[in-house]
């Protein structure tokens, strides 16, 4: 009877102690009463934390504010749209023009309304200065003869020659529209009184009055500007 009494003693004894182990383990994780919402603390007062840095607390009611533990998430900011391209306006520049004009004049043989191969090759140089870039306003061509006849033969003669010219241009390629001829006879010589002495048409003579049997050619216009 008396040893089974020291046995019962020792039996209580020892639950007391496992009663009082529990209940010092259980204030240093701060479960108090009515304190369930407490984080969880070892007994250095160190917070427990998981590996992605979350706090452990009871697992009764909401988690504890914000804290250390649990600290606000920056909020992200949209970095600001790129402005919008705006392509640079170019302003072409406007065409320049230049005034010009230039002339020819085609010689005739004596009593004579045919081109002779010089007078056509001075009608193509004329023709190549023209160019694509001129803008033709004008041509006008102007046909004379010398003195030699009446001034009816000559008028007449000095028409043909101008009007063998204009054919000659239309068949370059020169619009015909744009070429405005005339005829002036022996009214309008080249050559000043006297110049040419004689009254016969002798071979002195017509050499000497060959710039008078001639058609004048000008044109004016305007030319891109280099």
């Amino acid at each position: 009877m008396k040893t089974q009494s020291i046995k019962q003693f020792r039996l209580a004894a020892a639950c007391a102690l496992a009663l009082g182990l529990v209940s010092g383990t259980a204030s240093a994780q701060s479960f108090g009463p009515n304190n369930d919402r407490e984080l969880w603390n070892d007994t250095a007062k160190q917070v427990w934390m998981n590996g992605f840095g979350e706090c452990w607390h009871s697992a009764y009611g909401p988690p504890p504010p914000s804290n250390v533990c649990n600290p606000k998430v920056a909020e992200y900011v949209a970095p600001p749209a790129p402005a919008p391209y705006v392509a640079p306006i170019v302003v072409a520049k406007a065409a320049e023009y230049e005034r010009v004009a230039f002339d020819t004049n085609v010689l005739f043989d004596f009593d004579k309304s045919v081109l002779r191969p010089a007078g056509k090759d001075a009608l193509d140089s004329f023709v190549g200065k023209i160019g694509s870039n001129m803008k033709t306003e004008t041509i006008t061509a102007i046909g004379y003869a010398d003195r030699f006849g009446t001034d009816g033969y000559n008028q007449s003669l000095s028409e043909r020659r101008v009007a063998a010219v204009k054919e000659y241009l239309i068949s370059k390629g020169v619009d015909g529209k744009w070429v405005h001829t005339a005829a002036k006879g022996e009214t309008s010589p080249t050559t000043s009184a006297g110049e040419c002495k004689g009254t016969k048409a002798t071979s002195g003579t017509i050499a000497c009055l060959q710039p008078d049997r001639h058609v004048f050619v000008e044109i004016s216009g305007t030319k891109l500007k280099q």
